[in-house]
């Protein structure tokens, strides 16, 4: 396994992988999700890329960049021994140099949920992706379904960008209990923990309603809603019942949609999603 730095070495070692590449693009401190995106690239590629970015430009005023876990070592040891090929690891200085001043934007499916709550973040997501592909040229690019909209977004930016690869969206990694896989979970403290499977439970509701006959959509986000309301440590921010490629939000449920929302447990937002249909 390689790890560089520069873009001088990444293009030189890039040169050396062969046949199909596959990226992973992270922000560093490895759970299980990641993993699991790796062991699907690893399937899919001949070679496998990995980045490890905190990418600052998608962390708001008021957001947790200097607190964002980092541990390079240990996302090192995890990687190693499932083959991976190359690792990049660039500086903020590297993917912003001084003077900077392109960005890469996608519209209308940007503004709700994650775009009303995070108004500069998904700029950030786009432009970093971009200089990603840019720069590794991979043939598929592996992302987690948990963070829904980012993959719908890319999936935007790569059909109206040209971009010669294929977008792969992989399952949420759970914990035993129904929550899903996140860096931030790390800042979960004593009950906020177990009281962060209401998410999960909200989900599940709503799912539970679709599959007996519940096409209504207002209704599917109320059931969210009601659970939500019944663990007093949980605040919600939105929940959401929208087209799976569009993120508009339904009055009927008829294709495959998205159910998701984003919740605070202390001073710890999570968000989560369950696709239906």
């Amino acid at each position: 396994m390689k790890t560089v730095s520069t873009l001088f070495d990444l293009r030189a070692a890039r040169l050396s992988l062969y046949g199909t590449v596959g990226l992973v693009p992270t922000m560093g401190y490895l759970h299980e999700g990641h993993l699991s995106l790796i062991r699907r690239a690893k399937l899919e590629c001949d070679s496998v890329a990995v980045s490890i970015f905190v990418n600052p430009t998608q962390f708001g005023a008021n957001e947790d960049l200097s607190k964002y876990p980092r541990d390079l070592t240990r996302d090192l040891s995890l990687i190693e021994p499932l083959g991976v090929d190359l690792v990049w690891n660039p500086t903020p200085e590297i993917m912003y140099p001084a003077g900077y001043q392109t960005w890469v934007e996608v519209e209308a499916m940007t503004r709700p949920l994650e775009g009303a709550m995070r108004p500069e973040h998904f700029k950030g997501v786009t432009t970093v992706v971009t200089k990603l592909f840019n720069a590794i040229q991979p043939h598929k690019a592996y992302f987690g379904q948990k963070d829904a909209q980012q993959a719908a977004v890319i999936r935007q930016m790569v059909r109206d960008l040209n971009f010669p690869l294929e977008v792969i969206v992989c399952p949420t990694t759970r914990e035993a209990d129904g929550l899903a896989m996140s860096s931030r979970n790390k800042y979960l403290e004593g009950a906020d923990r177990p009281a962060a499977t209401i998410l999960f439970h909200a989900l599940s509701a709503a799912k539970s309603a679709y599959e007996g006959g519940e096409r209504n959509a207002e209704k599917l986000r109320e059931i969210m809603k009601v659970t939500l309301a019944a663990e007093p440590r949980a605040q919600m921010q939105y929940v959401s019942c929208a087209d799976y490629d569009t993120l508009e939000e339904l009055d009927m449920v008829s294709g495959k949609t998205l159910l998701s929302m984003a919740v605070l447990l202390g001073k710890t937002r999570l968000i989560d999603n369950f696709v239906l249909g």
